[in-house]
This record gives structure tokens, C-alpha cells and sequence, in this order.
């Protein structure tokens, strides 16, 4: 990023039909619980989550791009993240979905801020780096 400025990049994992609001409210408590609060530059998370409605209005009313992963992309960054997730290695094939995801979407560089949120139905975690690689 220019002037050396961090991109924040948070990865959300979530159940089928989770409603924006609970997205939301689930990036706010990530953003409590590291003490940390800043201007979100992408949605991150797994390629079937896409099309969840609830995550693409939360990117919407975000004003930020939803971008997403394969399992495979995810499980290429297992090694760095700080949560083991049975749930998702069960059914998307990766230990990670909102850790992998953050920190794929930061780009070089990038560090998770802290282990993830997790809630009822949607996880969240934030990465900062350099800003996605081309």
C-alpha cells in the first residue's frame, strides 16, 4: 500500500443464511475483543460463501469488496493462523476459514491480529499486510 499504510482485510466464516446484521455484530465484537478498530478494506472468506445474501449486503453496507478463496487457498496459509476450526476442516476441507481467508486478503505481509471471533453462526477474524497480491 502506498505511504506504507496496512490494509485491514477481515475473513468471515459463517452458517448458510446468516443474516448481515449477525455479520455485523460479529465484526464489531472481533474488533472489541483485540482492543482495535479501523476502516475495513475487503471481505474475506471461502468461494461457496459468495453467495450467501446476508455476507454481501454486509460487504455492501461496508462499502467494500467481498473477495474469496478456494479450500485449497486456504489451506496454503494453515501454518499461520492460530485457531484449528474441526468445523470447517469438516466441511469446507481447510482448518480456516475466517483466519485463511483475513490473511489471504491482507496480502504480503500479512498478520493476524488476534485469534478469531466466534459466535452462534459466524466467525471473524482481521489480518493486516500490504494489500492483496496480484
Amino acid at each position: 500500500m502506498a505511504g506504507g499504510e496496512a490494509m485491514l482485510a477481515c475473513g468471515i466464516g459463517c452458517r448458510r443464511g446468516t443474516p448481515a446484521e449477525e455479520i455485523e455484530a460479529a465484526i464489531s465484537a472481533a474488533w472489541a475483543s483485540l482492543g482495535y478498530a479501523g476502516e475495513i478494506a475487503v471481505l474475506a472468506t471461502e468461494v461457496s460463501k459468495t453467495e450467501e445474501p446476508g455476507l454481501r449486503e454486509a460487504a455492501r453496507r461496508l462499502g467494500v469488496a467481498l473477495v474469496a478463496f478456494s479450500a485449497e487457498e486456504l489451506r496454503s496459509v494453515a501454518g499461520s493462523i492460530l485457531t484449528f476450526s474441526k468445523a470447517a476442516l469438516q466441511h469446507k476441507g481447510t482448518p480456516s476459514v475466517a483466519e485463511a481467508s483475513a490473511l489471504l486478503a491482507a496480502g504480503k505481509n500479512a498478520r493476524l491480529l488476534g485469534p478469531r471471533w466466534a459466535g452462534p453462526t459466524t466467525t471473524c477474524a482481521l489480518a493486516v499486510g500490504d494489500g492483496r497480491l496480484p
